[in-house]
């Protein structure tokens, strides 16, 4: 029997994304954020969920664009770090000793040590209680060539992602491969 948990923001897991911006000055933001995903293939769009009162939600009204960067495990302590600090108060770049990278498509930078990056333009922001769903078209993934399978798509394995538990505010890396998708399940197609 399953046990009622009420309402709340339990899904797991969600994405540790680290989202960047351009302040009115120019100056590189970024922030960690864990409420989002793809939502929509043509235009290919993600959406990412932000308070109104972090730093990144004005800049992202005020540039119409915004980077998401996917870190891998052994950034946890700097994505864990962003998603604490305010760029109003601090220039995080500097303090977690990484660097920005200005996206040459969108007005927003990217982290270069991570190994894969979303390029967005402002599409859609669909206020939604005390977030504000900012729904970005994806111009551009860029890729490290290290993370990169045979085929030159991004490889889960050799990213190695972060996830976070909402539930316990934790970090975890991925697991193990269970099978292909699209694919395991034809025996029911039959």
């Amino acid at each position: 029997m399953k046990k009622s948990l009420g309402a709340a923001t339990l899904i797991v897991p969600t994405p540790t994304w680290v989202v960047g911006t351009y302040d009115q000055d120019g100056k590189a933001n970024v922030m960690t954020a864990a409420w989002g995903g793809i939502c929509c293939s043509d235009p290919p769009c993600v959406a990412v969920a932000l308070r109104a009162a972090t730093y990144s939600h004005g800049n992202i009204l005020a540039r119409k664009a915004f980077t998401i960067s996917v870190p891998s495990e052994n950034h946890v302590v700097e994505a864990d770090y962003w998603g604490m600090a305010s760029g109003r108060d601090k220039d995080k770049f500097a303090s977690a000793s990484l660097t920005p990278e200005a996206s040459t498509l969108v007005d927003a930078p990217f982290v270069k040590e991570f190994p894969l990056v979303l390029e967005c333009e402002l599409q859609q922001a669909v206020e939604v209680g005390l977030h504000t769903q900012f729904i970005g078209r994806i111009v551009d993934v860029k890729a490290d060539e290290a993370v990169l399978d045979s085929k030159g798509k991004p490889d889960l394995e050799k990213i190695r992602p972060i996830l976070f538990s909402p539930g316990n505010r934790s970090y975890y890396t991925i697991g193990e491969f269970l099978a292909k998708g699209f694919s395991v399940g034809q025996k029911f197609q039959e």
